[in-house]
């Protein structure tokens, strides 16, 4: 361990409770070293310091009035540079929207470059030590997490916690709550669900044509494969599968070796993957955190007798499938959402990230639901979502009905309603609406496919 501490380092997301991310980083330098220090004594003492990459919070985004978010950003980024980071991404503030245009990510660019060249904040190592609040704050932190870490060690260890899904389902609650609060109106976030616009203005968002991104990537690869030595090739591709499979070896050195043979990325994991097989994330929910965090409340009672209504009418209760397709692996949100909606009375089935349409499409029909939630945040919509249509009528379940939500330009709306898709939900929608939206949604192709026997 001493001879790679120098070489580790932590990438850390900054959220908008500005003195709780300072009293974070200051707390995880303090709970590293101390870490270090006491487990392995090393004999260099730079292994004792935190290497630190901080990126501002995409999730703090809003897709309601925008221009707010550059606030947002500023305030993460200062929390950042105030907890001490080495490096810093600062997101730009139209990526509630979609991906940014050239015009956001040059002020996202100059908001670090203005804190670091004009402010004269970085002049100071710790402009809060000595500060009795943040002293007191980073203990609580440091003595927290440390406590969480010996409750991690006593199961033994973080991989085994990982494989039970214990650090997933902790931060899955707490998202739920804070989703919980937001809703309810308990936690303010402005332009959302206080202080709103009567209208929003139309922002720029760039537009990317996924088809023609794929197409350009699958030629490149294609010239790639035609150029390179395929002997050498499939020789380092036997390699890595045979060191994977005997544990001889080094994985690493063979998959830099296969890279400089222009094998793909894509190659080299398929190679590690006929040994290892693939990784798949429990798909345990959090129960009842959502609800008890709203409160009793009568929009809460509404959505939930809705349910009951529904299943008295149907037999069963409202299905709901959350799937993530293509290379998107942000699943905070949809994980929200699903806890959410099982809290309102819905059966909720939750895919694996990474899935293809057809493979999203065949669970859908093997669970029967009335419904497929898409959760997108990587501009893949416009391509992923109607092949997942056009899979459902291939498998003659056309009734299933596709709903979007996540990062979706307001341009593509139309798109998505012609190829098929029933409701769009877009970032600040409080899941209470967005429930019985989903029910009204349900009955209503419910009630036309009656009519039509």
């Amino acid at each position: 361990m001493c001879a790679c501490a120098t070489r580790l380092s932590f990438f850390w997301g900054i959220g908008m409770n500005f003195y709780m991310e300072i009293a974070k980083l200051r707390a995880a330098r303090r709970l590293w070293s101390t870490l270090i220090r006491d487990k392995f004594q090393p004999k260099n003492p730079k292994s004792l310091l935190l290497r630190t990459h901080c990126q501002t919070s995409g999730w703090s985004l809003t897709e309601q009035d925008p221009y707010n978010n550059v606030v947002r950003t500023v305030i993460e980024a200062m929390a950042a540079v105030f907890g001490g980071t080495q490096s810093l991404h600062t997101n730009s503030f139209d990526e509630a929207l979609g991906l940014p245009t050239v015009k956001s990510a040059r002020i996202a660019r100059n908001t670090q470059i203005i804190i670091q060249e004009e402010s004269g904040i970085p002049k100071v190592a710790d402009p809060w030590g000595g500060s009795h609040m943040m002293e007191a704050l980073t203990d609580d932190v440091y003595n927290t997490a440390l406590k969480f870490i010996q409750e991690i060690e006593e199961m033994g260890g973080m991989a085994k916690a990982v494989a039970e899904g214990i650090p997933k389902l902790r931060i899955e609650e707490c998202a739920a709550r804070k989703q919980a609060r937001i809703d309810s109106g308990a936690e303010v976030i402005v332009g959302v669900n206080k202080y709103r616009l009567e209208k929003e203005e139309t922002v720029e968002v760039l537009a990317i044509d996924n088809t023609a991104v794929r197409q350009k990537q699958v030629d490149k690869l294609k010239k790639v494969r035609e150029s390179r030595d395929s002997v050498e090739a499939k020789k380092c591709l036997s390699a890595i599968e045979e060191c994977a499979r005997t544990r001889e070896g080094n994985l690493l050195g063979l998959a830099v070796a296969a890279a400089r043979a222009r094998c793909s990325v894509g190659e080299i994991t398929d190679a590690m993957k006929a040994v290892f097989g693939e990784h798949k994330a429990s798909s345990r929910m959090v129960s009842g955190a959502y609800r008890s965090e709203f409160g009793e409340h009568e929009e809460i009672t509404v959505a939930h007798n809705r349910v009951a209504d529904f299943k008295k009418l149907e037999g069963r209760n409202p299905r709901l499938l959350v799937a993530k397709m293509g290379q998107d692996g942000h699943d905070r949100g949809a994980k929200v959402i699903a806890t959410g909606f099982a809290d309102l009375g819905f059966d909720v089935d939750i895919g694996p990230l990474f899935q293809t349409p057809l493979e999203v499409a065949q669970q859908a029909v093997d669970a029967d639901v009335h419904c497929v939630g898409v959760s997108t945040l990587a501009a893949g919509h416009k391509t992923l979502v109607p092949e997942l249509i056009k899979e459902l009528r291939l498998l003659n379940r056309p009734d299933i009905l596709v709903i979007c939500g996540g990062v979706i330009p307001p341009q593509d709306y139309d798109f998505l309603y012609k190829s098929g898709v029933c409701c769009i939900f877009g970032p600040g929608t409080r899941i209470p609406q967005a429930a019985m939206e989903v029910i009204d949604s349900i009955e209503k192709s419910l009630e036309s496919i009656r009519q039509a026997m």
